[in-house]
């Protein structure tokens, strides 16, 4: 079952039990998968598996950055809401990697090109990120980074 597929399983399962920040989420969800189909494919794209994740991480993003805003505002309630969000939002996203996986990688990726210096980052980046296929959180991935090219 593809996401797409799945998305619109969840918003019917969601919708039949009245599960409204579920069904907001995967609404809202739905709804950014379909603008970036259509801003990379146009009116008619669908986004294949590994260009939805990158959307789904940036969802996730969002809500995890209104999580740190009610978090610093004292506001419990919006927090809790943010995340139930977030919770949901996981689900969509492939298996993490661990750390160890992540940094064999840019090991490995800075042995193959060579890297000595940060301004050589966004090469180690890209490669990185293409490697790990949205399954590592770029915050991450970019700390590693910076700490093995002086």
């Amino acid at each position: 079952m593809t996401i797409a597929q799945r998305i619109l399983a969840d918003m019917k399962t969601a919708m039949m039990a009245k599960d409204s920040v579920t069904l907001n989420v995967v609404r809202n969800l739905k709804s950014a998968l379909k603008y970036a189909a259509i801003e990379k494919l146009g009116a008619d794209g669908e986004l294949n598996e590994v260009d939805t994740v990158p959307v789904i991480r940036k969802e996730l993003k969002k809500l995890q950055d209104s999580l740190d805003g009610a978090v610093k505002a004292g506001r419990a309630e919006m927090a809790d809401q943010a995340k139930a969000e977030i919770a949901v939002l996981e689900k969509y996203l492939p298996a993490a990697m661990s750390n160890e996986e992540v940094i064999a990688i840019i090991e490995a990726v800075i042995a193959e090109l060579g890297a000595t210096s940060k301004k050589e980052m966004g090469s180690v980046m890209k490669a990185v990120q293409e490697r790990t296929a949205g399954r590592a959180d770029n915050k991450v991935i970019s700390g590693e980074v910076a700490k093995r090219l002086p």
